[in-house]
């Protein structure tokens, strides 16, 4: 049995629906009920009346909430106390972000959180944006640190994350120049030659966000994918070597645009398909439970003193 199990179990009870409860643990409706089938299976009962709406647990149910809620509560405290035993790692603030922002945004925000705040001490995780917020969610980090789009929302319930907006992104298409100076590939391309795409893999929030930016463009754009990876450094790579046109954050390609190594490229009509998103950071909220580390409690007041309040994650 693992613990994830119960932590879907007792969301599933307080929120009464799959769906909900799937979207606030970061995971698929399907995969969400294999874990609750899962338990139940472990259990050797139904937990759960899938014939009423909205959900209702069985009196099985009922007990092992009660009991999933002391389990889990004796190992929130066990991991306190085991954390408190660390004090040279108390100082550490650990923050959770998606590779790309791991290589771009983060080495330079820090730096300049160096000269407003002063000296800071940071473990950096990086994953993808699901794991990213899942470590969120499970109290594996002090701060999370995601883009935002409103196309691509991240499920983080308002109710227990605050949240504040660290500053802004632009992801562009991107493509090697030419001897003559001009892009090597030119948008939109023909449908009977279409343009070789770099592109992010399924399912990761770039790729989301760019499949977002070619469907509103009001030109048909041609492309086809020639490669994909997870991370922005990757298509970089690619698209310096002439491989195929790329949607790149602009903080990742800085010194190539710069360099002329690499050019920004627009639509013939002037239309740029350029994207502004989101950097925010999210922190569980305090209520009435301290939190000892005092490192990420004095950050968390300096951010959202300088970015005037502080909101419920949305």
């Amino acid at each position: 049995m693992e613990t994830k199990w119960l932590e879907d179990f007792v969301s599933l009870a307080e929120t009464r629906s799959f769906s909900r409860s799937a979207q606030l643990r970061h995971v698929t409706q399907p995969a969400f009920s294999r874990r609750i089938q899962s338990l139940e299976a472990w259990a050797g009962a139904d937990l759960v009346d899938r014939s009423s709406y909205p959900t209702k647990l069985t009196p099985a149910g009922t007990t092992l909430y009660a009991q999933a809620l002391e389990v889990l509560q004796a190992l929130q405290n066990t991991r306190a106390m085991l954390r408190g035993h660390n004090a040279a790692g108390e100082d550490f603030i650990q923050f959770a972000l998606p590779h790309t922002l791991a290589f771009t945004f983060f080495p330079s925000w820090v730096a300049s959180l160096r000269e407003s705040f002063g000296p800071i001490k940071s473990r950096l995780i990086a994953l993808n944006v699901h794991d990213a917020a899942l470590r969120l969610v499970e109290g594996g980090c002090d701060v999370l640190i995601a883009y935002h789009h409103p196309s691509q929302p991240l499920q983080i319930d308002p109710e227990r994350y605050d949240m504040v907006v660290l500053g802004n992104e632009v992801i562009a298409p991107c493509a090697q120049p030419g001897l003559d100076g001009r892009p090597v590939f030119n948008l939109p391309g023909h449908p009977m030659r279409p343009l070789p795409y770099l592109g992010y893999a399924p399912g990761t929030y770039l790729g989301g966000v760019t499949d977002w930016i070619l469907k509103q463009a009001g030109t048909p754009i041609h492309l086809d994918r020639v490669y994909e990876t997870d991370m922005a450094e990757g298509l970089k790579v690619m698209a310096l070597e002439g491989h195929g046109i790329a949607f790149l954050p602009r903080s990742a390609v800085k010194k190539e645009i710069q360099n002329v190594t690499l050019l920004e490229v627009g639509l013939p009509d002037g239309q740029s398909l350029a994207l502004s998103m989101e950097v925010r950071a999210y922190r569980e909220k305090a209520g009435d439970k301290p939190n000892n580390k005092s490192s990420a409690q004095n950050l968390w007041r300096h951010l959202t003193a300088s970015n005037s309040s502080v909101h419920s994650a949305r």
